[in-house]
């Protein structure tokens, strides 16, 4: 089945990628193999990469440590019937995380899931990032399709200056640009006012985020310093107003 000319997989995997916070995780069950399906709480790397923080006393954080092959589903939770929501299934692998991006996934999940900062400490929890190798979405009748990393990762390559600005644009944001945040939200991408704050950001664009509400701000074009990130949020800004 092939997907219909109006429909733009990158889109949808990616914004599927950025948003969703929660997801079914399939591992291999230590010793028979078997299927095991347990259910996560997830945020996302800046090239989209999902991040787990999970114990060493869960059954799949066990299966993952003797096979890390695993796969990940993650849907739009629409309303009405879930089969009429888009959903990718990612493949791939999950390992710990590298010591030196701990900070920036630790940054990251934390803006996720507060919550978890009661817990992410504990000696038996640790970041793990999933490598995926491919995906499969659905997102309705014509519109399934498989594709590779390339079509739904983001490419940081050129943009080690936004990458090194994220933390500090991103608490800025939240601290002096709320009623922007909001512009943002409600003006752009059509969602109603609330606590809109900033999660992340990465070349691609902007992730917002209101209690368990989340949104994806693309930008127009790539961005890959911290020049072109506040040129580029103030015309959106700019945008956002002109749209009342």
């Amino acid at each position: 089945m092939q997907p219909t000319a109006e429909f733009d997989p990158r889109k949808v995997s990616s914004s599927l990628l950025r948003r969703r916070r929660e997801g079914a995780l399939a591992t291999l069950l230590r010793g028979s193999g078997g299927p095991y399906c347990s259910l996560v709480n997830l945020a996302s790397a800046p090239d989209g990469s999902p991040i787990l923080l999970i114990s060493r006393l869960a059954v799949h954080t066990r299966n993952l440590l003797a096979d890390p092959r695993v796969s990940l589903m993650l849907d739009e939770r629409a309303e009405g019937d879930p089969l009429e929501g888009a959903r990718i299934m990612l493949l791939g692998v999950a390992a710990e995380a590298d010591p030196a991006d701990v900070p920036q996934l630790r940054r990251r999940y934390l803006a996720a899931h507060p919550g978890a900062a009661d817990y992410i400490d504990f000696s038996d929890f640790a970041l793990y990032r999933i490598e995926t190798s491919a995906a499969h979405l659905v997102a309705g009748f014509g519109r399934i399709v498989d594709l590779e990393p390339s079509d739904y990762l983001t490419d940081l390559g050129g943009a080690a200056g936004l990458l090194e600005a994220e933390a500090s644009a991103v608490e800025h944001m939240n601290a002096d640009h709320l009623g922007t945040m909001n512009l943002y939200a409600t003006r752009l991408l059509g969602a109603a006012a609330g606590d809109w704050r900033c999660t992340g950001l990465d070349p691609d664009g902007l992730d917002l985020q209101a209690g368990r509400t989340t949104l994806r701000l693309p930008f127009p074009e790539r961005v890959t310093t911290a020049a072109a990130l506040r040129d580029m949020l103030k015309r959106m800004a700019d945008i956002a107003r002109a749209a009342a």
